[in-house]
């Protein structure tokens, strides 16, 4: 099931083309964005506007270009595949914080961005056995079952505030092929993955969508 570094780049490819790209300014918003958001609580606008020196306009008109979920107060509690709202299964705990993730593919490209480890607990939707995974920055250190694979989706539109719907719900975790088998075979274009290409997968699109703000400094 080990996929190819070119079928892994042309995946990359197809991803980044259904996400809305970002200029640096952009870049920057949906990095410290995402580290923000790991703090555990909705992140007004306006917080995320002055830790970037930028004005409030700067960064709606950003966040109106990409998938976002506000609460009643305006604060942001979802991007890019993290959120502070519970919502299981995938539950991604960082520095004592429990959110969550979107998708399971999200709780292995996120740590790189926020450049912190994180300890994912989530479920095979077809054996319901839970699966557990700890992610550092540069490497997936540890998952439970050994043998847990990833099943996923080739985007076939852009991404928008329905990604949840069109494209999360397709990317799992599964205690072996066998299950992911089971499950893909039920569902049209989902395909199987092993952990360590979708986590390749991740570097390669958090490269491309995020540049040079990646090596931003993350704040203690």
């Amino acid at each position: 099931m080990q996929q190819t570094g070119r079928k892994i780049s042309d995946l990359a490819d197809k991803l980044v083309s259904a996400f809305p790209g970002f200029d640096l300014t952009g870049q920057r918003i949906a990095v410290k964005l995402y580290r923000l958001l790991a703090e555990g609580d909705p992140v007004p606008v306006p917080r995320l506007a002055r830790a970037l020196n930028l004005a409030d306009e700067t960064v709606s008109a950003v966040l109106s270009r990409v998938p976002v979920f506000y609460d009643d107060q305006g604060a942001v509690v979802g991007f890019g595949g993290l959120t502070v709202a519970e919502m299981p299964p995938h539950v991604f705990r960082v520095e004592g914080r429990t959110l969550y993730t979107w998708c399971a593919w999200d709780s292995l490209f996120i740590p790189s961005i926020l450049n912190k480890t994180a300890d994912v607990v989530s479920r095979d939707p077809i054996t319901k056995v839970p699966i557990s995974l700890t992610v550092e920055p540069d490497r997936v250190k540890r998952i439970s079952p050994k043998g847990s694979v990833v099943s996923f989706l080739t985007p076939d539109r852009a991404f928008d505030q329905s990604v949840i719907v069109n494209f999360c719900h397709f990317v799992h975790f599964f205690i072996s092929q066998e299950a992911g088998r089971a499950w893909t075979a039920r569902h049209a274009g989902t395909f199987l993955l092993s952990v360590e290409d979708a986590y390749a997968l991740g570097q390669l699109t958090n490269a491309r969508n995020f540049g040079e703000a990646l090596t931003t400094r993350v704040e203690r």
